[in-house]
C-alpha cells in the first residue's frame, strides 16, 4: 500500500473549517448569564405546611427556548430532643409558585435514633435541575420546607451557615 504525503499547500483553510465547524442547526448550550444568591439568616419552622426557607434568586431568560440550570446547596439542621422524639421534614424547590423538585414526600429530611439523648444533625442538601420555563419574564426560584409532623422542626441556615443558589441561563 502506497503512502501519500500531503504538503501544506494541498490543504485549503476552507476545507479544514468545513471539517471542524459544527453545523448551524446543532445548539451549543452556551451559558448566557449566571445569577447567584445566598442566605445566611436562620429560619426555623415547626409548621407542617411549606414555608419559605429564605433562599431565593431571580433570573430573566433572554429567549423562551432557553433553559435554566438551577443548583442549590442548602444548609439544614434537624434536632431530636431529649424526649427521644425523631425530627425531620421536607424541602422543595419552586419556580415562582410551581414546584419543580420535591413536595412529594413529607419526610425527605429525617433523623431517628433510639435513646433519650438530644441530637442535632447538620447537613447540606444539594438540588439540581435543568428547568425549561418557556418564558422571558422574571422568574424567582426559591426553597421551602416543612416539619414532618406537629412538634418537629426543620432549621434552614442553622448557626448562620449560608445556603447558596446558582441560576444559569443555557441557550436552547
Amino acid at each position: 500500500m502506497a503512502i501519500t504525503r500531503l504538503g501544506v499547500n494541498n490543504i485549503s483553510n476552507s476545507t479544514i473549517a468545513n471539517i471542524t465547524a459544527l453545523p448551524a442547526a446543532i445548539p451549543t448550550g452556551k451559558i448566557l448569564q449566571i445569577v447567584q444568591g445566598s442566605h445566611a439568616s436562620s429560619v426555623e419552622t415547626t409548621s407542617t405546611s411549606y414555608v419559605d426557607g429564605g433562599l431565593s434568586a431571580s433570573i430573566t431568560p433572554s429567549a423562551t427556548s432557553s433553559k435554566v440550570l438551577v443548583m442549590v446547596n442548602q444548609s439544614l439542621r434537624t434536632r431530636r430532643d431529649s424526649s427521644g422524639d425523631a425530627q425531620g421534614g421536607a424541602i422543595k424547590l419552586l419556580r415562582d409558585s410551581t414546584t419543580i423538585i420535591g413536595g412529594t414526600q413529607s419526610y425527605e429530611i429525617y433523623l431517628e435514633i433510639t435513646g433519650s439523648t438530644m441530637i442535632d444533625k447538620y447537613s447540606r442538601t444539594c438540588l439540581e435541575i435543568l428547568d425549561s420555563p418557556s418564558s422571558t419574564s422574571s422568574l424567582t426560584y426559591k426553597i421551602q420546607g416543612k416539619a414532618y409532623q406537629s412538634g418537629w422542626k426543620v432549621h434552614f441556615q442553622p448557626g448562620s451557615i449560608p445556603s447558596i443558589i446558582t441560576l444559569m441561563e443555557v441557550a436552547g
